[in-house]
């Protein structure tokens, strides 16, 4: 296939065109800037894509710039959108990334994609405004939703918690300050969640949405513990108050029944086979 690939210069992006290629497709990165409507449009009928993985976006939740999430995770996929609209052979697939993060605070989880969201930040709500516009494309173009729980690898920045902690431990930092120490997470491995979206490309259903997740989640602390075991470092943990949310999601875990029933059960990485990955390659 020929995936046009937006974000292909971040985190997931990297991560996405190393599996795709590795798969034997063709990946078309895209270079305009979502904001530029009329540029990215050209740039979108020059590709001719036979499908499209939509993965840029503000994603750091303590963004400063508000207005950006609003500009860049709606208005941007509303021009990429507009700007597929226009091709004369339509894309097969079109994946847009969501995140799991539009649940907000639920109080029941595991979470299943029947749950309603109760987004608690700004990114959360860009992304779950970005579905409910997409929604309106649906007529015209075979666009589906994943929305991915945590997940982590090589290449993400130290403003992600899973990241700032390697560095610390890697370089045998004395202490490392953190918000709330008190929260569950899926830590699920870059390089399984971009399988799925390859899988997903091949037969993800139009409309629906898909989380993608292991349904393993993680306390905090033992990811500190896992750390410690791995590094050999003994390293001093403190809470920082200014890096405490108000608005923090405190257990995030996820049902990967659909995902599974769609594409079939994925082997993943361990955690702690991840953060060895992304240790040795600190060190």
């Amino acid at each position: 296939m020929r995936i046009l690939l937006t974000g292909a210069d971040g985190f997931t992006g990297r991560h996405f065109a190393d599996s795709a290629k590795a798969a034997g497709h063709a990946l078309i990165a895209v270079n305009s800037d979502l904001k530029d409507r009329e540029g990215l449009k050209q740039e979108i009928l020059k590709a001719e894509p036979d499908a499209v993985v939509h993965l840029a976006a503000i994603s750091f939740v303590g963004h400063a710039d508000v207005s950006a999430f609003y500009d860049v995770n709606v208005i941007g996929t509303l021009n990429l959108l507009d700007g597929l609209t226009a091709l004369p052979q339509i894309p097969r697939k079109i994946l847009l990334a969501s995140s799991a993060n539009v649940y907000g605070n639920c109080e029941q989880s595991p979470i299943s994609e029947e749950q309603a969201p109760a987004p608690v930040n700004h990114y959360a709500m860009s992304k779950l405004a970005m579905e409910y516009m997409a929604r309106n494309y649906l007529d015209r173009l075979p666009l589906f939703f994943v929305r991915p729980f945590n997940y982590t690898g090589l290449g993400q920045t130290e403003s992600f918690l899973i990241p700032k902690l390697v560095a610390h431990f890697a370089r045998q930092a004395a202490f490392v300050e953190l918000g709330n120490l008190d929260v569950e997470r899926e830590f699920n491995d870059a390089r399984f969640v971009c399988d799925a979206y390859l899988k997903l490309l091949e037969k993800g259903v139009s409309g629906e949405i898909y989380n993608v997740c292991s349904g393993k989640p993680v306390t905090l602390k033992s990811v500190i513990e896992l750390l410690r075991k791995i590094s050999g470092h003994e390293l001093e943990v403190k809470v920082n108050p200014d890096f405490v949310r108000a608005n923090e999601v405190h257990r995030l875990c996820g049902v990967p029944t659909k995902l599974e029933k769609c594409i079939g059960a994925l082997s993943h990485p361990s955690l702690e086979d991840t953060l060895q990955w992304m240790l040795r390659n600190q060190i």
